[in-house]
């Protein structure tokens, strides 16, 4: 329940031919994860199916393809599971080879009408540019033999300039559009002459040439209609073409249908790799089971594979325990907060599961935090109506709405009215400074439970070394009982207690001590260093536990928020109060509820998570159908 579940790694030894039946009897069952570590190489040389996964790969990719194209979605695969073989999946193979010679003719016609609609649409484009024009646009273009003309785009404040230098030439310059920053003009003038010295005059203007295509070449309402043509019949093909994918879809659809399921019956034994290793007819195949469902894989085994095997099962040595896959199970209640501690990474095989801790000190510190019984209704109805989209993240909904009402029950409050409801417990702003010390108290509590957690982890793991000496280990938990101690007791009596100096200073001189003999540096960087390290425990203990007071600051800064609401709404007429008073309450759900759950997590996260938990382990991947 609190550690990743108990693991087995076992050893199948069966015949060749019959490594795809038990792939597809273990696939069934998602609980076999295979163990691809090199093994028995001289015994067993050869990995089986190297073929079959060749073809395996081509068939799939052949089909995802096929898909993309035609827009086929694999039906939920039912009836009899059967192991495929290699001759079924290459007939399946052959078949998608020939499907997939007539879609990447719909693929290519495709390809070609959508090259037709951005040349097409380049050319609209670029008549926008004369469409100010009323005269044939291919005599623009091209030499002749009396008159030369230049068309192209001025920046706005040269075109003045610019026409009287062309001026001096006698060629003339018509503006014919103009934009924020440009002009398109037609310079015009006699042929034949020198065309340098023009040049020369539109590069100092900033003169950018506009090419008109061949398409274009006629009058501008002309070119339009024929590029409107030239889209209707673009479009009538298109349709003719999703027409024909459709037709070609209806009718293979029964054997792409057969051919994704053999593909998917197929994949647990591709999936096996170099799990399995084979010497003739004999093979091996070895993976890691939960302990729990190894019953139940011998049993399927026995009932399902046609010929004798042998299973072998073993506990992981020690120098396996890293490569041990971490098996999580949890109820509905539990999934949201699961995925959450996932997010932060996968719990080493042994380490303590972190969930239920999670899920409880969440929980509360949102519920102390953000404690309304209108706000926490709204949370909680927000869920239930939502719960086709969130999913398992409903139970979250639930919960914080739940926390939220319960609070808001012990402060007295409802949708910010302290006068409403009688406070079972307090109310915040009633005496912040006991709201403050709560919130201290929680969070010595916390990292004195996350320290013990990771002191239980490295006992687990057979460290003594780190259990007594290490981050946040036995020595640095008594540091800080010492250290609280000596503070309590100094505010209390105004002098330090003789135990808890003396606790703290042993502590410290250890952790001290330790540092320094497992540096490999001169004396003098090993002293700075130890001294460094020792100093970053104390303010980091120090830092974690100051951090638990914005669990009071946000339980406080609710009940301020809800008073500046009241304030604003009382300076409005009877409609504008519950106006303001209604927005209020939706600005404090959304950006504050949204604030506490981030400040929260970040709680669970760096002063939880960052003490006991490593987060580096591996994640079970079952073979699975």
């Amino acid at each position: 329940m609190f550690s990743p579940l108990s693991m087995k790694h076992i050893s199948i030894q069966a015949l060749t031919d019959d490594l795809p039946s038990a792939s597809v009897i273990l696939a069934g069952l998602n609980s076999f994860s295979p163990d691809t570590r090199p093994y028995a190489e001289e015994a067993l040389p050869k990995i089986p199916g190297q073929r079959f996964r060749e073809c395996y790969a081509q068939a799939k990719a052949r089909l995802d393809k096929i898909a993309s194209q035609v827009g086929f979605s694999p039906p939920q695969t039912s009836g009899t599971i059967t192991p495929i073989a290699e001759e079924e999946l290459e007939q399946a193979n052959q078949w998608l080879g020939t499907a997939w010679e007539t879609c990447s003719g719909f693929e290519e016609t495709r390809r070609r009408q959508l090259e037709e609609r951005r040349s097409i649409n380049q050319l609209e484009t670029t008549l926008d540019n004369f469409r100010n024009l009323h005269i044939d646009l291919g005599h623009l273009q091209g030499d002749k033999q009396f008159l030369e003309t230049c068309i192209g785009m001025v920046p706005r404040a040269q075109v003045n300039q610019l026409k009287d230098a062309l001026g001096l030439d006698r060629y003339l310059l018509f503006p014919f559009m103009e934009n924020d920053n440009e002009s398109h003009v037609i310079i015009v003038g006699a042929g034949g002459r020198e065309i340098s010295k023009l040049k020369s005059v539109l590069d100092t203007a900033g003169f950018h040439p506009l090419e008109i295509p061949p398409e274009l070449h006629a009058e501008p309402e002309t070119a339009q209609t024929r590029l409107m043509q030239r889209r209707e019949a673009v479009e009538i093909a298109a349709k003719a073409l999703d027409e024909s994918i459709s037709g070609w879809s209806a009718e293979s659809r029964q054997e792409l249908e057969k051919a994704a399921h053999i593909l998917h019956l197929a994949a647990p034994y591709v999936a096996l790799g170099e799990a399995a290793r084979h010497r003739g007819n004999l093979s091996r195949l070895q993976g890691w089971v939960p302990t729990e469902d190894l019953p139940l894989v011998e049993h399927a085994l026995h009932d399902k594979l046609p010929n004798a095997f042998v299973l072998e099962a073993r506990d992981p040595t020690a120098d396996e325990r890293p490569l041990v896959p971490s098996v999580m199970r949890h109820n509905r209640l539990l999934k949201p907060f699961s995925a959450l501690v996932m997010q932060y990474g996968v719990p080493r095989y042994g380490e303590v599961n972190p969930t239920q801790l999670f899920a409880l000190t969440y929980i509360l510190m949102f519920g102390m935090m953000f404690g309304d019984v209108g706000h926490g209704a709204v949370i909680l109805g927000t869920a239930l109506l939502m719960h086709r989209k969130l999913g398992s993240f409903t139970a979250f909904g639930i919960a914080a709405g739940l926390s939220s009402i319960l609070f808001g029950f012990l402060y007295g409050s409802i949708f910010g009215f302290e006068h409403i409801l009688h406070a079972i417990w307090i109310a915040p702003l009633t005496d912040p400074l006991y709201m403050l010390t709560v919130a201290l108290l929680l969070g010595i509590g916390f990292i004195i439970m996350v320290t013990l957690l990771n002191i239980a982890n490295h006992l687990s793991q057979g460290d003594r070394i780190g259990t007594l000496f290490g981050d946040n280990g036995l020595l640095s938990l008594l540091l800080y009982t010492g250290l609280l101690g000596s503070g309590y007791s100094f505010y209390a009596s105004g002098s330090v207690g003789a135990f808890w100096a003396t606790l703290a200073i042993l502590t410290l001189i250890g952790i001290f001590a330790h540092k320094l003999i497992e540096q490999e540096a001169s004396i003098g960087e090993r002293i700075l260093v130890a001294f460094i390290e020792t100093f970053e425990t104390i303010t980091g203990y120090a830092s974690n536990t100051l951090s638990f007071l914005r669990v009071a600051a946000f339980s406080l800064n609710h009940v301020a928020l809800a008073i500046a609401v009241f304030t604003l709404a009382n300076m409005m007429g009877d409609t504008g109060h519950w106006i303001t008073v209604i927005l209020g309450n939706v600005f404090i759900l959304v950006l504050e509820g949204l604030i506490v759950a981030i400040q929260v997590l970040r709680l669970e996260f760096y002063e939880g998570f960052s003490r006991f938990y490593s987060g580096d382990g591996r994640a079970f991947k079952p073979l699975t159908l």
